[in-house]
């Protein structure tokens, strides 16, 4: 009867090991939220915006304003803030189970309140795993001096 349970409990164990995602698969899922978040606010697309972003979601911006979720959904459908660049690159990803750390540097080039901008922010975004996927839940920004 030992024996049996034994075997038991290392197959389900052996099944769990098989459907749970590697610390790989996961890097690379979060690093496709980045590309398709940064794709989403170019595009001022507000539904990918909304479904990628947790509920619970907020960020920390340049001036030190603290904004959620509904904000963004809010500003994509504006459509006052024009993006010609929305790029993430120099970025590090770090997995802790169902939480991970993704920092890196944004470059942005665009238009607001018809006024050129362009600039470097280092940021520093915190993702949760949940059913339906990885979902940012916070993000700070910090700018970059021009060098």
């Amino acid at each position: 009867m030992k024996v049996i349970h034994v075997l038991a409990i290392a197959l389900l164990a052996t099944r769990i090991a098989i459907a749970a995602p590697s610390a790989a698969d996961d890097e690379k899922a979060i690093r496709e939220v980045e590309r398709a978040l940064c794709a989403a606010f170019a595009a001022g697309d507000a539904q990918t915006i909304g479904h990628l972003e947790d509920e619970t979601y907020t960020l920390t911006n340049t001036h030190g304003e603290v904004s959620k979720r509904a904000d963004d959904i809010a500003d994509a459908k504006k459509g006052e803030i024009r993006y010609s660049e929305f790029l993430n690159h120099d970025t590090t990803v770090r997995v802790y189970g169902d939480a991970a750390i993704v920092i890196g540097i944004t470059s942005l080039k665009g238009t607001s309140a018809g006024k050129s901008f362009a600039l470097d922010v280092r940021f520093t975004d915190t993702y949760v795993r949940r059913a339906d996927g990885w979902k940012i839940a916070a993000s700070h920004a910090t700018r970059m001096d021009a060098k």
